[in-house]
C-alpha cells in the first residue's frame, strides 16, 4: 500500500468478516480492531459481514458470541451483511465467470480418488479429463443431473507470475503454474470461501483487505477471480491487500480454540474484568507499535497513531499459563487503564461485578467504594475480593491474631494491647465527627495517649471493621461503611479478643524430684501481681521430653511459636518462663489449669 495509510482511494471501505464456527477469537478480535483503526484514521468505512455459509459448523451460539465480544470493545461499524443473504449474487457471478470460459464443471465424485489429493507426483493441481471436457459434454451431462463443482479454470504453461504488494510482507509472486484449478461452487451448489468472499468483496467495493497472515496464500486464487469479475464487470478492480502477524502462544503454535481453549475468546477476557479500551490497547500492541515505543494509548490516540507501517512480519506471543490464563503485559494494561478512568465511569463498570457477587450495589455506595480500591485492583474482578466487607452486614471470621500487632522480631503480640486499642477507639469513634480530618486527628490524638505510633493502633482497628489487615485506607473506609457498623464490628472484635487474654507459659527446671525437664502454667495479662505461676499448675502439665510438650501446647487457640525447634531456641535464649501460646478461659480449664 501507498505511503503509511494512503491508498488509490480517498476514503477507504475495509471490513471484517469472521465465519461464526466458535466464539470471537482474540485473534479475530485484533484483525477487526487493525481495519477500525484503518478505517477511522482515513475517514473511511468500516464494514461487517458475516462469512456464514458453512451451513454444517455455523452455530447460533456462535454468532451471538462475535456480536457479543464485537460489542464490549465499543467499536461500532457502519454496514453490516451477512453472507448467507447473498448468494443469489454468489451463483450469479459464478454463471458469469463460467460463460466467460473462466471455470468448467467437474463431474469427479466429491470423494473419488481423482478429487483434490496429494500424489506421488506433487499437490494436485488439476483433473485433466475435466478440465478439457468439451462444453456440449460438460453441458449434456449436467442436464442429466449429473453433480458437479465449478472450478476455476487456472492459467496453464503461459509462465504467468501471479504478483501483489502486501501492504505488510511486501511483494509477493507465484507461478499460476503452482495453483491448483481452485472450486468456484461445490456440488451441492453452494459457493466455496474463495468465491464468495471475493463476490462480497468486489459488490461491496472494499478497497483494502487486511486480515490474518493465514490468509496471505489465499491471495493469488483471490487475484484470480477478481481478475475474472473485472471482465464481467469493468468497474471491479482488484483490492490492496495487507495481511497480519499471527497470535502465537508461549510453545509457538497458533493460537487455537481446540488447543488452548477460552482463553484465546474475547469473552474471557471480559468475564476476568478486563476494561475493553485495555484490551484494545493490549492487541494492538501485539503485532504493531507506535514510533514512539508507547505501550499505554488511549483509543484516540492508537486512531491517531495506526499505520500499516507500524505492523510487524513476526508472529506477536500470548504470554499465557494454565495458573495464569492473562499474559502480564495485558494485565498491567488494564491497571493503568483502570486508573486513569473517571471515578464514576469505573464506579459503573464495577458495579455488575458486585452484583453477580449478590451484594446491593446502589450507583451511590459504588461511587463512595471505588476511589478507596482503584489503586489496589488490576481486574474488575478483583473489586469484590477487595471491597466486599463494605457491603456485608456480617463479617466472614478471619483469624484473631490479625488483631494483636507485633513488634519488630517478636513472634508473639500482645492482646491486652490490642484490647485497650479496641476499647479505646470505641470511645472516640462513638463521639467523634465522622469525617476523614476528624477521624484522623482523634485517632492518631488516642494513639498517642496510649503511647503507641500509629500502626500499632491502626492495625486492629482496620481488622475488626475490614476483617483483614490488608485493606484500604483506614479513615476513608470508616466513613463509608458509617459510625454504627464500625462500633459494631469493633465490639464483635472485643468479644473475640477478650477470652484470649490468657498467656500459656512454659517453666524449664533446671532439676526435679520427677525428672521433668519442662513445665506449664498459665498467666492473665492484667493480673497486676506478676507472674504469680501456681506450682500445683506446673506439677500436673510436666513433661519429660520437648515433644511431649509440643504436643500440650497445639491445643491452644493462638500458638505464637511456629515449631518446635523454634520453641526449643527461645527456650535456650531464656531464663524466666516463656510466652508460646494465648487461649481461651475454657480451654485452660479443659486443660486442668486452675
Amino acid at each position: 500500500m501507498p505511503d503509511s495509510n494512503t491508498s488509490s482511494v480517498k476514503t477507504p471501505r475495509v471490513r471484517f468478516a469472521p465465519s461464526p464456527t466458535g466464539f470471537l477469537h482474540v485473534g479475530s478480535a485484533r484483525t477487526f480492531i487493525f481495519n477500525w483503526l484503518y478505517a477511522r484514521h482515513n475517514n473511511g468505512t468500516m464494514v461487517l459481514r458475516l462469512d456464514d455459509t458453512d451451513v454444517e459448523r455455523n452455530t447460533d451460539a456462535s454468532v451471538q458470541s462475535i456480536f457479543e465480544g464485537l460489542r464490549w470493545l465499543g467499536l461500532s461499524w457502519d454496514e453490516e451483511y451477512k453472507q448467507s443473504e447473498r448468494l443469489a449474487l454468489h451463483k450469479q457471478q459464478a454463471e458469469a465467470i463460467f460463460q466467460k470460459g473462466l471455470a468448467y464443471r467437474d463431474f469427479t465424485p466429491a470423494h473419488s480418488a481423482e478429487g483434490e489429493q496429494s500424489s506421488a507426483q506433487g499437490a494436485w493441481l488439476f483433473n485433466p479429463g475435466m478440465r478439457e471436457l468439451s462444453r456440449e459434454e460438460s453441458d449434456r451431462r449436467a442436464a442429466a443431473g449429473e453433480p458437479f463443482a465449478l472450478r476455476y479454470r487456472v492459467p496453464r504453461g503461459e509462465d504467468r507470475v501471479l504478483h501483489f504488494v502486501d501492504g505488510v510482507y511486501g511483494a509477493q509472486s507465484k507461478l499460476a503454474d503452482e495453483v491448483e484449478d481452485f472450486a468456484l461452487l461445490r456440488s451441492d451448489g453452494m459457493p466455496t470461501y474463495h468465491l464468495a468472499s471475493c463476490a462480497d468483496d468486489a459488490d461491496l467495493k472494499i478497497s483494502h483487505i487486511i486480515r490474518g497472515q493465514d490468509h496471505l496464500t489465499n491471495t493469488f486464487k483471490h487475484l484470480l477471480i477478481f481478475e475474472a469479475l473485472a471482465l464481467v464487470s469493468p468497474n471491479i478492480a482488484a483490492p490492496e491487500f495487507a495481511h497480519l502477524p499471527l497470535l502465537v502462544a508461549p510453545d509457538g503454535t497458533k493460537l487455537s480454540k481446540r488447543k488452548h481453549g477460552p482463553v484465546v475468546s474475547v469473552t474471557t477476557y471480559r468475564d476476568a474484568g478486563f476494561l475493553p479500551q485495555a484490551f484494545i490497547n493490549f492487541l494492538c500492541l501485539l503485532g504493531w507499535s507506535p514510533k514512539n515505543d508507547r505501550e499505554f494509548l488511549t483509543l484516540d490516540e492508537l486512531t491517531e497513531l495506526f499505520t500499516l507501517e507500524g505492523v510487524n512480519r513476526s508472529n506477536a506471543v500470548v504470554n499465557f499459563t494454565e495458573e495464569d490464563p492473562f499474559d502480564a503485559k495485558a494485565v498491567w494494561l488494564n491497571a493503568e487503564h483502570i486508573r486513569a478512568l473517571p471515578v464514576q465511569e469505573l464506579s459503573r463498570e464495577l458495579e455488575p461485578f458486585f452484583k453477580r457477587a449478590g451484594f446491593d450495589a446502589s450507583p451511590e455506595k459504588m461511587m463512595a467504594v471505588t476511589p478507596l480500591i482503584r489503586e489496589r485492583i488490576k481486574l474488575l474482578g478483583e473489586g469484590v475480593s477487595a471491597a466486599d466487607f463494605f457491603f456485608l452486614d456480617q463479617l466472614a471470621p478471619y483469624d484473631p491474631a490479625e488483631l494483636i500487632p507485633l513488634k519488630k522480631g517478636e513472634s508473639s503480640g500482645d492482646v491486652a494491647l490490642a484490647l485497650r486499642v479496641l476499647e479505646t477507639a470505641q470511645q472516640v469513634l462513638a463521639t467523634t465527627a465522622f469525617d476523614h480530618d476528624s477521624l484522623d486527628a482523634a485517632l492518631r490524638g488516642a494513639a498517642a495517649s496510649l503511647g503507641l505510633k500509629a500502626g500499632p493502633m491502626f492495625q486492629p482497628i482496620r481488622v475488626a471493621v475490614c476483617g483483614r489487615k490488608n485493606a484500604p485506607p483506614l479513615f476513608e473506609t470508616l466513613v463509608v461503611l458509617g459510625r454504627e457498623v464500625c462500633l459494631e464490628r469493633i465490639r464483635q472484635a472485643e468479644e473475640v479478643l477478650r477470652p484470649l487474654n490468657t498467656n500459656l507459659l512454659v517453666v524449664k527446671f533446671s532439676s526435679s524430684p520427677t525428672n521433668a525437664r519442662y513445665g506449664l502454667s498459665i498467666f492473665p495479662h492484667s493480673d497486676p501481681t506478676g507472674l504469680g505461676l501456681d506450682p500445683s499448675d506446673i506439677s500436673k502439665h510436666a513433661y519429660e521430653t520437648l515433644e511431649q510438650l509440643w504436643q500440650a501446647i497445639q491445643t491452644c487457640e493462638l500458638v505464637t511459636v511456629p515449631n518446635i525447634t523454634a520453641l526449643e531456641a527461645r527456650m535456650a535464649q531464656a531464663d524466666t518462663p516463656v510466652p508460646v501460646a494465648q487461649m481461651s478461659e475454657e480451654t485452660a480449664r479443659r486443660m486442668g489449669f486452675k
